[in-house]
């Protein structure tokens, strides 16, 4: 491109004094008021205003809207440009530039000192954005400070007492750490610290130390175990933490009815009937649906009905432990040590020279083994029995107990 033509679709240059910037506030606004300049000595006369809009400012200028903004805001801050809107949501600007106080500040800037300069030039009693502090003996230039961005602050020192101890009702470290093991027995048990019981029971040590109160201290030196005395019986409680039964077996039942695996419902049963507020819910439900059946019973009484009907969660149920459970598997395998988990490597045979061969009444039959094998539980513990025990005759062939050829 030739530079003719290329000066050619520059436009025309924007006059630009850089020591106006001082009287001004800034390069964008020593722009902006010498073009207001330029717009109003083409004007008829010089009481007019000049209309505009940031589109045509922007295109003699370069400013963009933040920049004009800006640069108004300097001007009218030193009163150097006045501007009016006819209407609020009007894209038009009436703006008038003040020869007369720019004329004013431009004598005091060259005539007067620095400090004339600070007092003079900006009016007092306003707020400004940014606070103009005494200028630096090495340059002649005031210097800005925001003062909403003033100095970094300095890092405080923290003291750290060497050799710390917690202070608290304990009388000695090791009632403290009696203590403290306590807490982190009773999170663990309760899974309170969610994975991290030590930083929980840190937590109600700390807490101590600054003078709060702490139930657990209380039933530490009572002797008592930790969370006893906070239980709360609530009205579907036989006891505190323990539902009523019929009451329980009815929540498992809702969670069976929806498809939950059996362990699932009784998981989720128990976690429904812990939460006070669910719990109370559940709680009126369910006496509303027990005076319903009662008054179903009573009117098939009197009708001549001996056994009215209940559901089965009011049925009594013998309580299911760890032992019963082993009873009946020790049913099903005589044999096998069901106190013992089924992932311990079954200990071997004993040796003929020790001990005599088993006697026909003592090695189960066929059939017994074979109704046990039926069940995932009792096919693992068959198998181990079975590989254990040569000595019986048996084997197992595509999923059937048979007894094992000698030859």
């Amino acid at each position: 491109m030739e530079i003719g033509i290329f000066l050619g679709n520059l436009g025309n240059p924007v006059i630009y004094y850089p020591k106006l910037a001082k009287i001004t506030g800034g390069v964008t606004a020593t722009i902006f008021l010498c073009q207001l300049f330029q717009w109003q000595s083409q004007l008829a006369t010089s009481e007019n205003w000049v209309q505009t809009n940031t589109a045509e400012i922007e295109k003699a200028t370069g400013l963009n809207p933040e920049e004009q903004e800006l640069a108004r805001q300097q001007l009218k801050v030193r009163f150097l440009l006045k501007e009016k809107l006819p209407n609020p949501y009007a894209k038009t600007l009436e703006l008038w530039g003040d020869i007369d106080a720019f004329e004013s500040r431009m004598n005091t800037y060259f005539t007067a000192s620095p400090e004339d300069i600070i007092t003079q030039i900006l009016p007092k009693n306003i707020n400004y954005p940014v606070d103009i502090v005494a200028e630096i003996p090495t340059s002649n230039h005031a210097v800005k400070a925001d003062k909403y961005f003033g100095k970094p602050r300095q890092q405080i020192a923290v003291a750290v007492t060497p050799n710390y101890r917690f202070s608290g009702p304990w009388n000695s470290q090791e009632q403290l750490h009696n203590f403290q093991r306590a807490l982190e027995a009773y999170a663990q048990e309760r899974n309170l610290g969610f994975g991290n019981p030590s930083g929980w029971a840190f937590k109600i040590i700390d807490s101590m130390t600054k003078g709060l109160t702490s139930t657990f201290w209380d039933e530490f030196i009572a002797g008592i175990p930790l969370g006893e005395s906070q239980k709360v019986k609530r009205d579907w409680e036989i006891a505190p933490e323990v539902p009523y039964p019929a009451f329980e077996e009815e929540r498992i039942q809702y969670y069976v009815h929806k498809g939950e695996p059996l362990e699932s419902a009784v998981s989720r049963a128990r976690a429904d009937l812990r939460n006070p507020v669910l719990g109370k819910d559940l709680w009126e439900g369910f006496l509303r649906k027990c005076d319903r059946l009662a008054d179903d019973a009573l009117t098939a009484k009197q009708r001549g009905v001996d056994t009215p009907y209940l559901p089965s969660s009011f049925n009594e149920k013998p309580q299911i432990t760890k032992d019963s459970v082993m009873r009946k598997l020790g049913a099903i395998a005589p044999q096998f040590a069901l106190n013992q988990s089924t992932s311990e490597p079954t200990p071997e045979p004993p040796k003929l020279a020790e001990t005599s061969s088993p006697t026909s009444a003592e090695i189960p039959s066929i059939g017994s083994l074979q109704k046990a094998y039926q069940t995932p539980l009792g096919r693992s513990i068959i198998e181990k029995q079975i590989a254990a025990n040569p000595d019986w005759g048996y084997e197992i062939v595509d999923g059937e107990i048979v007894e094992s050829i000698p030859f």
